[in-house]
């Protein structure tokens, strides 16, 4: 049975918000798309979608995917995505998630299966949409604001050009943890990934 893959990133939409840490989530799921091959299209569950295979490493085809960003704000990407899953027909244990990650240190990637969504409110949207929290995150760490600044105002800037090419080099990392859990399964990606310093 060759069942597809959901692959969320999470943002928000426009020009506006297109280098924010908020972002990072749009950002990789681009990556992924660069290597499917072809072009998003607007999908009615609100969303932009690119159906395709990865590269596969033999003979066979690669797995199926279903790259996605919503086409709302962030704090509305469950519609979309229980949407999507409804719409594909996938089950939410075929459900990744891509986010940007304050609890954890610029740089850093971490993968989890359920737990909480740690005020991130594109994780609560989606949760409180599917019912569900188990689904799988790929976390990309942002780090916390520096001084008093309010966090929804430090995700919602762009990244410093003094820490975009280590940013750029987190979303290429995030682009190939999202592959290996595909084509080699979340739990010995996790352990891999979750072993780096």
């Amino acid at each position: 049975m060759d069942e597809p893959w959901l692959v969320v990133g999470l943002g928000n939409p426009g020009d506006r918000y297109a280098r924010n840490r908020h972002n990072a989530g749009y950002l990789v799921a681009e990556g992924l798309a660069a290597g499917v091959g072809g072009r998003f299209s607007a999908h009615r569950a609100r969303a932009q979608v690119l159906e395709g295979r990865l590269p596969a490493a033999g003979p066979l085809p690669g797995p199926r995917v279903v790259v996605a960003k919503p086409s709302v704000f962030m704090n509305e990407s469950g519609g979309p995505v229980a949407g999507l899953l409804g719409f594909y027909r996938i089950p939410v244990e075929r459900l990744i998630v891509i986010h940007d990650e304050l609890d954890l240190p610029f740089g850093v990637l971490r993968l989890k299966q359920g737990g909480g969504e740690g005020g991130h409110n594109g994780l609560r949207s989606i949760s409180r949409s599917t019912g569900r929290k188990d689904y799988l995150r790929v976390r990309l760490g942002i780090g916390r604001p520096p001084g008093r600044m309010d966090p929804a105002d430090f995700v919602l800037k762009d990244v410093p050009v003094s820490e975009r090419e280590n940013f750029l080099l987190l979303v290429g990392d995030a682009v190939e943890a999202v592959s290996s859990i595909v084509m080699s399964g979340f739990i010995p990606t996790q352990a891999r990934i979750n072993a780096l310093g």
